[in-house]
């Protein structure tokens, strides 16, 4: 992330209605290092496993072979030449859409045959100049892809869309050839000028269940949208366990006080050193959300306060286990994770202190068990859901 703006990568994709597996494939990936996020989707060709498999293959080359600088055509050429030929149509298919973002740099973007990317600058369209990449081999002489390159800026948006979402709606009811990319723009540029902060897992969220919806819920083809949007990061702290020393309760609680973003309290000994030092009231909630954990308690200043280890290792399951068909409910780790997904810079602060609450007298493994789960939710938010995430023990 650089000083101008945090990138929000996120996507939603959706099953052909009798098929149980995607034919479609959303790969991202930061390569911290370099400072660079990759962003792949490819669609293959039909649905279900065979699908699948094509564009897995395909999303994994183009997101190995973009890593390693490779260029444009020279990408397409190896990923047309190593995809399987399909023993009905006799030909290899899988469309594909590259993103390379150079965090404090340009936007290059690559697609063969998936509908074409749509960019949004603030609430209005841009239209960046497209170039034709033909390919020359034996094997897909002629072969055309489009490309482009520009320099983000602050609120700009990149939608990538599969031929499920473009031709929604085909054959019947409203749109008779399709919802097609003209209409599936008009429909992005609605929902951005009505709601000009909305997230990119929203948006990408909302014109897929717009396609589904054309399609009577019963989708024709995998129907995928990704979104990566360029904003003010939107800051997260969760605190939990009790500092180290007692005589560093009050720099502790302070730290939570004045941290500007969404705050969640793990734990009731943790809120509660925080409610004596600020001279703040906790009151608690008794709707049982979730039966495995007990409910969330409310104070100002806070925007959750949750019981500790136990939710928290909750958390790392969902977050685990989490893609785009999980539906939250309204338990104490959903509403964390669901806080989670909506921020990009995740403070954890960590209290150092052994909780007498939880502790096994032959094994005080409390402290260690909660620096290994909230080490782990980094991990997950970091490599799987890219965001930002710091670390403070005290």
């Amino acid at each position: 992330m650089n000083d101008r703006f945090y990138i929000e990568v996120n996507a939603e994709l959706r099953n052909h209605h009798e098929s149980r597996i995607c034919g479609d494939v959303f790969l991202s990936r930061r390569i911290k290092e370099e400072n660079r996020i990759i962003v792949v989707l490819s669609d293959g060709m039909g649905h279900g496993v065979k699908a699948n498999m094509l564009a897995t293959l395909t999303a994994t080359m183009a997101l190995n072979f973009t890593l390693e600088h490779k260029e444009l055509n020279r990408i397409a050429e190896i990923i047309m030449n190593t995809l399987p030929v399909c023993s009905e149509r006799k030909m290899s298919y899988a469309t594909f859409t590259i993103l390379d973002i150079e965090v404090d740099g340009k936007v290059s973007i690559l697609e063969y045959d998936n509908p074409q990317t749509i960019v949004m600058r603030g609430t209005d369209v841009f239209e960046p100049e497209w170039a034709c990449v033909m390919l020359s081999g034996d094997k897909n002489a002629g072969k055309e892809l489009k490309s482009c390159e520009f320099y983000p800026e602050k609120e700009d948006r990149i939608i990538v869309m599969s031929d499920g979402v473009a031709q929604s709606g085909l054959g019947g009811g409203k749109y008779l050839f399709g919802w097609g990319r003209d209409n599936v723009l008009t429909y992005v540029h609605e929902l951005v000028n009505n709601e000009p902060d909305i997230s990119a897992l929203n948006l990408a969220h909302k014109v897929v269940n717009m396609a589904n919806l054309n399609d009577a819920y019963m989708p024709m083809d995998d129907t995928s949208c990704g979104v990566v949007y360029f904003r003010e990061p939107r800051q997260m702290m969760i605190c939990t366990g009790p500092p180290f020393e007692m005589e560093n309760d009050v720099v502790f609680a302070n730290m939570v006080n004045d941290f500007k973003g969404k705050k969640v309290i793990c734990g009731a000994t943790t809120a509660d050193i925080i409610a004596r030092v600020l001279n703040r009231e906790i009151e608690d909630s008794f709707n049982f959300d979730d039966p495995d954990l007990p409910p969330v308690s409310y104070m100002e200043g806070a925007d959750l306060i949750t019981e500790g280890i136990l939710t928290l290792g909750k958390v790392t399951e969902i977050l685990k286990q989490y893609n785009s068909t999980t539906r939250l409910s309204k338990g104490p780790a959903d509403r964390i994770v669901k806080m989670l997904l909506e921020s990009d810079e995740i403070h954890f602060l960590i209290g150092t202190r052994i909780n007498i609450a939880h502790q096994d007298p032959n094994l005080p493994v409390e402290l260690e068990i909660r620096r290994t789960v909230v080490k782990r939710i980094a991990r997950l938010l970091e490599d799987k859901f890219l965001k930002e995430v710091s670390l403070t023990f005290i």
